[in-house]
């Protein structure tokens, strides 16, 4: 795969692309109002999806976006999750081993249980269940998931179906572990958001991203458009050459781009489809979050986090809503970052490297 930044605009409609840009940023205002997790990302893949679905089509056109574009702002995101890092990592990171090291058996584990039942009772094809199964990010297991030949209709739903009944249910959880409910607001700052932005950090953060696209791609890193950024920026931030992260209004114009590119992909898709999509995203969820609340249980008195801190840790949701939690609860926000950082770049790599394994593209069910 070539590292491309001309966009192509063959098939284009660029007034339409303007609406579905427009309802995108509209659907993450009122899903702000709503205080929505990451309201911006999942306002606009919502409002752009049901107009997909509901077959919208006001300039004669379905919603649309180029695909291109939008890959050229998933680094982006790279460069703020490895704002994360931070020096004081390494010295709390030296008691967290046991954990990072059952990080790496959970990851695959869920997403084994869960592609196995997935495949048992669905219908659905084997490689859209493999990276529809995948307790990654949304982002890079769609983008991987299309790469191999997968539906990415049903991929992108059942991933996306997979964050938002995650978000729902991980406060449900904690109200069983801690007695209290824990909500969600709006949206969570990025580490490093408070600290001003000059323009040599603007030139690094820049660096970050065209560097760690370039090295991922050509390297061929599992999600080399994000997780190359990831590594560059962590690299960077843990050093001390920079502490800041791109700015708020840049990481909501990213969101927009990506929802409105992720939602535009359930064009002409039956509703029938998606309550379809959501019965098996939501057993998926379900063993996932069993197997990170045993893991907890197990795990916490030895790498001396508690219980809540662990679960969160392992929950297979979103590093900004996780991290949310994690302060609205007082706990380590570092160490559930981390974990959730290197949940990422586990479950991109272990769909990488097992994805030829899953042979056919025949339904799931035998």
């Amino acid at each position: 795969m070539r590292l491309s930044l001309r966009p192509d605009l063959s098939g284009i409609h660029l007034p339409t692309v303007a609406l579905s840009v427009l309802a995108g940023w509209a659907g993450g205002i009122v899903a702000g109002w709503l205080h929505l997790p990451l309201p911006m990302l999942l306002g606009s893949l919502i409002a752009v999806a049901a107009l997909a679905v509901a077959g919208v089509r006001p300039l004669g056109h379905l919603p649309q976006f180029p695909q291109k574009v939008r890959q050229l702002f998933i680094p982006v995101i790279g460069v703020s999750i490895g704002g994360a890092f931070r020096p004081e990592i390494i010295e709390e990171a030296r008691h967290w081993w046991p954990s990072l090291l059952a990080l790496c058996a959970a990851i695959p584990l869920m997403h084994y249980l869960g592609y196995r039942a997935l495949a048992a009772l669905s219908d659905i094809d084997r490689k859209t269940l493999f990276f529809g199964a995948a307790p990654g990010g949304l982002i890079e297991a769609v983008q991987m998931g299309e790469e191999a030949g997968a539906d990415p209709q049903m991929l992108t739903m059942l991933q996306f179906l997979r964050l938002i009944l995650t978000i729902v249910l991980v406060p449900l959880a904690f109200t069983l572990l801690t007695g209290h409910a824990v909500g969600s607001a709006g949206g969570v700052k990025m580490t490093g958001a408070e600290v001003p932005l000059g323009p040599a950090d603007v030139a690094i953060l820049i660096a970050c991203a065209v560097v760690g696209a370039w090295a991922g791609v050509k390297l061929r890193m599992p999600a080399g458009w994000i997780s190359g950024p990831i590594i560059v920026s962590g690299l960077v931030h843990l050093v001390g050459v920079t502490e800041t992260v791109p700015p708020e209004w840049l990481l909501a114009v990213t969101q927009v781009v990506i929802g409105t590119g992720l939602g535009v992909r359930f064009a002409g898709m039956p509703p029938g489809r998606v309550l379809h999509a959501l019965r098996y995203a939501g057993l998926n969820v379900a063993i996932s979050v069993a197997v990170a609340l045993g893991v907890a249980v197990l795990l916490g008195p030895v790498v001396g986090e508690p219980v809540a801190a662990v679960f969160l840790a392992f929950a297979p949701g979103g590093l900004a809503e996780m991290s949310l939690i994690a302060l609205s609860l007082q706990m380590s926000v570092v160490y559930v970052t981390a974990h959730h950082v290197a949940r990422i770049l586990i479950a991109v790599t272990v769909v990488r490297l097992f994805a030829h394994r899953v042979s056919g593209d025949g339904p799931g069910r035998a």
